[in-house]
């Protein structure tokens, strides 16, 4: 895999069962990258390794005075030269490769089970876990399996020069071969303890993350209520916490950097004192020593790979273990389901509640628990996060088609939609029917005000469709991100529309239009509005009111407000306290006249 060819096409099915299982399966995952970089390393470290033994040779050759050996030693180390350049060109270019293969890899797995899972992510995730995992733990997790391949050649060269120097000089080579093993596994005793507080750092660092990023997505409501100073104190508290972790872990790498520096010249002092004195007794040459010693000098650069290897480990574990967390989180169905592709029609039924959406009707659902409205609005369309029965469209249960056609079938927007950054016409590109153009779902939407308002708010642009939509669009208001949100969906063309509470942030006037608006644009069409207001209720050619869980009334809006107390208690938000005060002093003829006059002060608010 080659960076040009992302994404994968597939990028598997990762083993989550543990951070270290999920490395080890992306490391063998890949094994090409991998043996590249291995072979590039060994070039690169061994061409590396190989110059100290030309200077040996080199200064033997001068005190010898042969030129033929001195210029043989010369054309060696321009060998080695080249190999050095070409392996670490090569090798940084496989490096980075993989780093980024690895990466993108993770990434993918990502998106794919965010895509799976939902709204059920959040509920199970923290947000701020959620953005941690997918960007800075992702980095970490590919330095890992990139650093596993230059380690692995690093290590292989160790070995090798340890060897040619116990058979070059077997006096000096021995100390060497004894001394190189323990440099490198010293500070193993201190890995565990810097991995503790490497794993303490990135908790909180995730947490000061989610706390960040819940004050943005609340700063309009923080500043309505004056809490802005609260929250920014929370959040520099725990800052400071990450600051103070991030302190002590790095005090405990400079540990083991500086034990990495100080055993290594502990080393090479105890080869040159050895070495000297075998040079006075004549039982090795000058270019002997020159050489041992200059082999102990360069082994510094490998030697290095294996802190960075116990740092890469440290770091990416904890990462490792986040991504396996969520991507171990299944659905309560198999999005693969048990049919084949297919989109039916009919009509929508949830056997859980008794709840019937006949088909090409605009059926309201009212609903005293928001939560509960949530809830079965995720089970309408199809594979919902909790166990249950599955819903039927057309006597096909959704929960058996594969996600993909159980989303095509029936569209669910949720009471916080999102929207994308980008421009307006990116936010309208969805896969729709084509029969519903982006114009008409707009003017149903009522968004004239949210065009006129992304215009003013572009500099460069006239046209409203090319005009830049910010993050989450936040530079509008709550109301015409719903709008926008909902001309989205309209766009989609879905055969069963479900909007939970679609309206709750535009005034009376603009919900009455949209009422309209929805009515016309989706005739014929299955569409489910969960809605507590009498604008929209009254529109609806059928309205369900679910009470605990399952349906208690069945009717159209004038007719429950009449005979039904608990769709009355939810729509007009009457307590029961106030309803039965109410039927006890009021006459019925004076309940009826209450009544008409209600009904003609809606007919002069809808006028107007």
């Amino acid at each position: 895999m080659q960076i040009q060819d992302l994404p994968y096409s597939n990028p598997g099915v990762p083993d989550a069962r543990s951070g270290p299982r999920f490395l080890w399966w992306l490391w063998r995952n890949q094994l090409d990258g991998q043996l590249k970089a291995l072979a590039w390393g060994l070039l690169h470290f061994v061409s590396v390794s190989v110059l100290p033994f030309c200077v040996g040779l080199a200064v033997q050759a001068v005190i010898d005075h042969s030129g033929t050996r001195l210029a043989l030693t010369g054309g060696l180390m321009a060998l080695c030269g080249t190999g050095i350049a070409v392996g670490d060109t090569f090798l940084h270019r496989a490096a980075v490769t993989n780093w980024i293969t690895a990466a993108a890899r993770v990434q993918q797995l990502l998106a794919r089970k965010a895509a799976q899972l939902g709204s059920a992510l959040t509920r199970r995730v923290a947000a701020g876990e959620v953005v941690a995992v997918s960007t800075g733990d992702v980095e970490k997790i590919g330095w890992f399996v990139e650093a596993v391949s230059r380690f692995t050649a690093a290590a292989l060269t160790v070995a090798v020069v340890c060897v040619g120097l116990a058979f070059y000089q077997p006096d000096l080579g021995v100390v060497v071969a004894v001394g190189l093993p323990v440099v490198a596994l010293a500070v193993l005793p201190l890995l565990p303890r810097a991995t503790r507080r490497a794993d303490v750092q990135r908790e909180k660092a995730g947490r000061a993350t989610e706390l960040a990023s819940d004050t943005v997505a609340g700063l309009r409501v923080l500043r309505g209520i004056g809490g802005e100073e609260l929250f920014l104190d929370r959040y520099r508290r725990a800052s400071q916490e990450v600051r103070h972790a991030a302190v002590r872990s790095a005090r405990m790498w400079s540990l083991i950097s500086a034990i990495q520096v100080l055993l290594p010249g502990l080393l090479l002092i105890a080869v040159v004192w050895h070495g000297i004195h075998l040079a006075r007794q004549g039982r090795i040459t000058v270019g002997e020593l020159v050489t041992v010693y200059s082999a102990v000098m360069v082994l510094n650069y490998p030697l290095r790979h294996f802190e960075e290897i116990a740092m890469a480990y440290s770091f990416s574990r904890p990462s490792a273990k986040r991504a396996a967390r969520v991507l171990s989180l299944e659905r309560s169905t198999d999005a693969d389901g048990s049919r084949e592709a297919a989109v039916p029609g009919g009509d929508l039924y949830d056997p859980a509640t008794g709840l019937l959406a006949p088909t090409g009707r605009l059926t309201a659902v009212v609903c005293g628990d928001p939560d509960a409205a949530g809830r079965l609005a995720e089970r309408l369309g199809g594979h919902p996060a909790e166990p249950g029965p599955s819903v039927l469209l057309g006597k096909v249960p959704l929960d058996e088609l594969p996600l993909d056609s159980a989303r095509t079938a029936v569209l669910v927007q949720d009471k916080d939609p999102v929207l994308l950054s980008g421009s307006l016409r990116d936010l309208l590109d969805v896969p729709s029917s084509g029969a519903v153009a982006a114009a008409d779902a707009l003017l149903a939407a009522e968004c004239g005000d949210v065009l006129d308002a992304l215009v003013q708010g572009s500099l460069d642009t006239a046209d409203p469709m090319d005009a830049r939509i910010t993050e989450r669009g936040r530079s509008l208001s709550g109301g015409q991100r719903q709008r926008l949100a909902l001309a989205r969906s309209l766009v989609t063309d879905p055969e069963v529309l479900v909007l939970d509470e679609p309206t709750s942030a535009v005034d009376s006037h603009t919900e009455a239009r949209i009422a309209d608006g929805l009515r016309r644009l989706r005739s014929g069409r299955t569409t489910v509005v969960f809605t507590s207001s009498p604008l929209l209720l009254d529109r609806a050619d059928r309205v369900v009111l679910v009470h605990e869980g399952a349906v208690v009334a069945v009717g159209v809006h004038r007719e429950l407000v009449d005979t039904e107390p608990r769709y009355r208690a939810v729509v007009t938000r009457e307590t029961d306290d106030e309803a039965a005060a109410a039927g006890a002093d009021v006459e019925p003829a004076e309940k009826g006249a209450l009544l008409g006059a209600f009904e003609k002060l809606e007919e002069i608010e809808e006028s107007a």
